[in-house]
């Protein structure tokens, strides 16, 4: 992690946990020069990591969820605004629900709030009996029409999956994903999310009806849904521009960079956003991001201290 820019507006500090890949395309320098930006490594899940020794017990996510304070604390960091692929986004999410105060937006991505029923549990084993680890995570990143396109992102991740030297230290993860608690959220009920949140999936993507079912519990006066179409099980990789964009216009929904240009979505046939306006001028907005409509601009008010998460 590096200083802060002199010379950029500093809205707030920022940490990622693993979407890095849209972290470093070109429309996001818009937006993370004018943040600090912290990228969090799941452990063992770094580059370079050792294996660990046989009978390691990987922490759980709601252990993971727990240790961002002390990360925070560390950083001497208030406040975040996280953003999170998969169980990034589920460990970001348990950490919201426990920190409300310290969480002033999510971006999640393939959410899956969900633990994972009998029968999930059953085909996951039926699964685990065919099928390699590598085959099984690639299944869980992208579709089965994609895996068959075998396209160049697709042999790109089917070659880092199935070469990567910590391919242990991944079963691990994987296994304490597979073994997630329900996050129990409830629209209008006491475990809810106290911030604005943008859930974002691919249209076909595996993760779609989690994603979608985890919008209905939310409240909709705070809650963006983008679904991307053509994005398959992975938009940030395959859409990062559209995305980038829906991203800007979360943060100016929050107050934060009211001078940025939002000219790729405006221009776009199939990005658009639609915002329904409280009848209480004080009240959250609701915001739908979807496909195939004309676009609008959100508000935006003076920024505050805020740090953004990305898992």
């Amino acid at each position: 992690m590096g200083p802060p820019n002199p010379n950029a507006q500093q809205y707030s500090p920022t940490m990622m946990w693993d979407s890095t890949p849209l972290f470093q395309f070109g429309d996001m320098q818009e937006i993370i020069q004018n943040f600090v930006r912290v990228h969090v490594d799941a452990p063992g899940m770094e580059e370079g990591a050792p294996v660990f020794p046989v009978g390691y017990q990987y922490p759980s996510l709601d252990q993971l969820a727990d240790m961002i304070p002390c990360i925070l604390q560390y950083l001497n960091f208030s406040s975040i605004i996280g953003v999170g692929v998969g169980a990034g986004a589920y460990i970001l999410s348990r950490y919201a629900l426990t920190h409300p105060d310290t969480v002033e937006g999510l971006v999640l991505v393939n959410i899956d709030p969900n633990a994972k029923g009998w029968m999930d549990w059953a085909a996951h084993k039926l699964t685990g009996l065919t099928s390699s680890i590598p085959e099984m995570i690639l299944g869980h990143l992208f579709s089965q029409e994609e895996l068959s396109g075998n396209s160049e992102l697709i042999q790109k991740y089917r070659n880092i999956v199935m070469h990567a030297p910590n391919l242990d230290n991944i079963e691990l993860y994987w296994n304490s994903y597979n073994n997630r608690r329900d996050l129990n959220l409830e629209r209008g009920g006491d475990i809810t999310f106290r911030c604005p949140v943008m859930l974002v999936v691919g249209d076909q993507a595996p993760h779609e009806d989690a994603v979608v079912e985890c919008n209905s519990k939310l409240d909709p006066t705070q809650t963006s849904f983008l679904k991307m179409a053509d994005s398959g099980g992975q938009p940030q990789l395959t859409q990062p521009g559209k995305l980038t964009e829906a991203f800007k216009y979360f943060l100016q929904g929050m107050g934060y960079m009211a001078s940025s240009c939002m000219t790729r979505l405006s221009r776009s046939r199939t990005a658009s956003l639609t915002s329904a306006a409280s009848i209480d001028g004080n009240r959250s907005r609701s915001r739908t991001l979807s496909q195939g409509s004309e676009s609008g601009t959100l508000p935006s008010g003076p920024p505050g201290h805020t740090m953004e998460v990305s898992c």
